[in-house]
């Protein structure tokens, strides 16, 4: 009867055209609702929200949840999540939970036995990608490398080893005199009847030192290129950041 006396002072005319709410029983008649307040109670189980797809903030702090497996997976518009001041302890249930919520940014878990984990926080970085305030307190991007080198130390080190490379054709030259002043390499003469593709199986050139100089001054250079991975923002991080990425810092090294 207070649901319906409040419904009736907000002018909802019926229960799908609810989209916020601070505490209810049945909340299966809100198909819509988006934000929803149920801290400060003894909750212990969840299972009252599946139909709640919508809810985009949800808070449950200062209940007494020690597991939330099976009870929040499939609200994947999620943005805004309170669960700090409860019994949660097991990290890695917790964290595969809230995997599927790509669009979770704020996210809070202290005063719960689980942050008391040593890489707590590095670890729900790295599963969680989309988060960008955890615990009240922003991610850096300090923080993101330190769980990738944590959590995945294999594509930490492929990321700092990745280069391309291709072939440079480009003709050398030969020193004469100072080294300060390269001089163009001479061109050797090749004598007439010994052009190649004439069929002829003679020797194109009179002094075989001029092959070898030809070869010299048109062998080509390898190049890599490498920039730094880290900095290099993740598709779900393009996603979610609206300003222009700023062009990467490319190391260029060529080898002869």
């Amino acid at each position: 009867q207070a649901i319906e006396h409040q419904l009736k002072i907000c002018g909802y005319k019926s229960n799908v055209d609810v989209v916020a709410l601070y505490l209810a029983r049945h909340l299966s008649q809100f198909p819509k609702l988006r934000y929803l307040w149920i801290n400060n109670n003894k909750i212990q189980d969840l299972t009252f929200l599946v139909k709640n797809y919508c809810l985009t903030e949800l808070y449950l702090n200062n209940n007494e949840l020690t597991d939330i497996s099976g009870a929040l997976r499939h609200l994947c518009s999620l943005q805004i999540l309170f669960l700090h001041k409860n019994e949660l302890k097991n990290l890695g249930k917790t964290v595969k939970e809230l995997k599927g919520m790509i669009s979770l940014q704020t996210l809070n878990l202290f005063q719960n036995p689980l942050a008391y984990d040593p890489d707590y926080r590095l670890y729900v970085i790295y599963f969680l990608p989309s988060v960008q305030l955890l615990d009240r307190k922003l991610v850096t991007q300090r923080e993101r490398e330190s769980a990738i080198h944590l959590c995945n130390p294999k594509r930490a080190w492929v990321m700092q080893s990745v280069a391309f490379g291709k072939r440079v054709d480009t003709s050398l030259r030969t020193t004469v005199g100072s080294s300060r002043c390269p001089q163009p390499a001479r061109r050797p003469i090749v004598p007439s009847g010994h052009e190649f593709g004439n069929n002829t199986n003679k020797v194109p050139f009179e002094d075989p030192e001029d092959a070898v100089l030809v070869r010299a001054t048109t062998r080509s250079l390898m190049e890599f290129s490498s920039v730094d991975w880290n900095k290099v923002a993740t598709c779900q991080e393009r996603r979610l950041k609206n300003k222009a990425e700023e062009p990467l810092e490319k190391l260029t090294v060529q080898f002869k």
